[in-house]
């Protein structure tokens, strides 16, 4: 097996060594280590952050915006942090949000989705399509331009912005230029053959699972798993960022592949030394540092040409 990058093996052997994994905690053990975890000190600068609510499904959605250096009306990246839907916040996510806003050029709309198991799937879901369909109404009024949107998402939030990609191929829904997954959680039926690693184990993948679907027939759902989809074909153009010390870069790989026999524009970058949520750790890693500057570089290019 590939070897963790030796650099990132120093800062995850600090950070991981005296982390239960994350099936073994109750959910709201696992909420706080998360939050306690990751939720950046000293996070990248930006010009603007801005905090509101818009009417959600069953209650007020939080929003948070990010603006870096960006004339309006700015491209819009709507951004789904990870923690397998069960946990993850705004704050945890920072880092990621703020880093995109800055590198890709484009303002950056974070989303405060429901999570399991108090609001199991489809409410994560329902929360993205509010918050696109928000911003599709709404974007003059933060400086956003609809017309150039991209969808992104870490782990379980890749999978949301898959939903929000096969959801924009509907009439009357808006056009997405870009989707771009970052270690995405996609199938649950997947098999891997890296059962362990760095923060995250396929059992953790297992719970995430199960607490967020309702009943195995949500297995097959493609909104809750992208990858249970029999058609890929016309979903917007992708970027996949995968991990080699990851249980789900396999699964990435595989639907990169089946996007690109469907005809979708896709482009896996691909990284073996690096792990699952290395991107969090980029203000430490070189090797994630460069990983993040390549996947926004894709999202920049696809925003300022979305219909290149």
């Amino acid at each position: 097996m590939t070897q963790l990058d030796p650099q990132l093996q120093t800062v995850i052997g600090d950070l991981a060594a005296d982390l239960p994994e994350w099936h073994t905690m109750s959910v709201e053990r696992a909420r706080e280590l998360e939050a306690e975890l990751f939720t950046p000190e000293d996070p990248p600068p930006v010009e603007d952050v801005r905090e509101f609510a818009v009417d959600g499904p069953r209650d007020p959605l939080r929003l948070r915006t990010y603006r870096h250096r960006i004339d309006p009306p700015a491209p819009v990246c709507l951004f789904f942090h990870g923690g397998g839907w069960v946990m993850g916040t705004l704050d945890s996510a920072d880092d990621l949000a703020r880093a995109i806003a800055r590198r890709a050029n484009c303002l950056v709309v974070s989303v405060d989705y429901r999570l399991a198991p108090e609001h199991p799937f489809p409410a994560a879901v329902e929360d993205a399509r509010t918050a696109l369909d928000w911003l599709e109404s709404n974007g003059p009024t933060i400086d956003a331009d609809p017309n150039r949107l991209a969808v992104a998402g870490s782990s379980a939030g890749g999978a949301l912005a898959a939903a929000l990609g096969r959801w924009s191929r509907r009439p009357h829904t808006p056009a997405i230029a870009h989707q771009l997954l970052l270690y995405p959680i996609l199938d649950p039926d997947a098999e891997t053959t890296v059962p362990d690693a760095p923060l995250l184990s396929r059992a953790d993948v297992e719970w995430f699972w199960d607490t967020y679907l309702r009943s195995p027939v949500d297995r097959e759902h493609p909104y809750a798993a992208p990858a249970a989809a029999e058609d890929l074909s016309g979903l917007p153009p992708t970027t996949i960022l995968t991990a080699g010390l990851d249980p789900l870069g396999e699964e990435g790989q595989a639907f990169a592949q089946r996007l690109d026999g469907a005809g979708v524009p896709v482009e896996n970058l691909h990284y073996p030394q690096l792990s699952h949520g290395s991107l969090s750790l980029a203000e430490e890693v070189d090797a994630a540092d460069a990983a993040m500057e390549q996947v926004t570089a894709r999202l920049r290019t696809a925003l300022e040409s979305p219909n290149a």
